[in-house]
């Protein structure tokens, strides 16, 4: 069974972060790792509070999956501080593990459903000259494709010259998330790199307020990717899975969480 790593934060609430990323691993019918970049007290409403896991211990838990384990694909989702976002990309930098080499997905978790801020400036900075380069794929939503070229995209088309414009500064394929685009009928994503271009559609589930879909679509990127299929079919892979889940929610309290089976 092929191995998929996440290097993302630990969601208390169990809808997001590395609890989500492993469901959609197990999903999807890969082994799920995992390195813990930080620990949040979090609940589907709102962020109560983030510490970040030294960086040596983040560091060590990478070093030891690939040990052992050897992904074939990894994503990153919640490093939170510009010291793990550094500990990450400079693992992957290093001429050690060109043997293993495996396609990085970079989901930037920037700001929370709820709005509260989960990277600062100085961890922008890092991600965009040290990790980013070394990203097959980044899966901005719209406020972080504002962070990354410094607009907001408000219709398709914007959307469209984000996620090429994203793909020429730093050089990995980009997915620019619109489900929070208003004025269109259906959530609307867009993927570009070099050689194709995507317009991916799927209708609104009415009724639900979900919470997990960036990490749950990222993962579930990385896991078809670990799998064998190539970028383009991987996001396509993706796309079908987070609206399945969404479209499966249930009713946890006065909550949803995904549906991913």
């Amino acid at each position: 069974m092929p191995v998929a790593l996440t290097i993302a934060g630990s969601d208390s609430g169990g809808g997001a972060g590395v609890q989500a990323d492993l469901k959609t691993f197990a999903a999807l019918g890969v082994h799920g790792a995992s390195a813990i970049a930080c620990l949040t007290a979090q609940n589907p409403r709102r962020v109560l509070g983030v510490e970040p896991a030294s960086p040596e211990i983040l560091r060590r838990q990478i070093r030891a999956v690939f040990e052992e384990l050897r992904p074939a694909a990894v994503k990153t989702g919640m490093l939170f501080s510009a010291e793990n976002v550094r500990v990450v990309a400079n693992f992957f930098r290093n001429p050690q593990s060109a043997i293993r080499n495996p396609q990085l997905v970079v989901d930037p978790v920037m700001v929370s459903t709820s709005g509260a801020r989960l990277l600062g400036p100085a961890a922008i900075n890092v991600l965009k000259k040290n990790l980013l380069p070394l990203a097959m794929l980044v899966t901005p939503n719209l406020d972080e494709a504002e962070i990354l070229t410094g607009r907001r995209p408000s219709s398709v088309e914007e959307m469209r010259a984000a996620a090429r414009e994203i793909h020429s500064r730093f050089g990995c394929a980009a997915l620019v998330k619109g489900g929070h685009l208003r004025g269109v009928p259906e959530a609307v994503d867009i993927f570009s790199d070099s050689q194709t271009e995507l317009l991916l559609t799927a209708p609104f589930v009415k009724g639900v307020r979900t919470h997990g879909t960036g990490c749950t679509y990222s993962a579930a990127i990385c896991a078809a990717l670990a799998l064998g299929h190539d970028l383009p079919h991987s996001v396509e892979i993706g796309k079908r899975f987070v609206t399945a889940a969404i479209s499966r929610s249930y009713k946890i309290g006065t909550h949803f969480a995904l549906g991913h089976f």
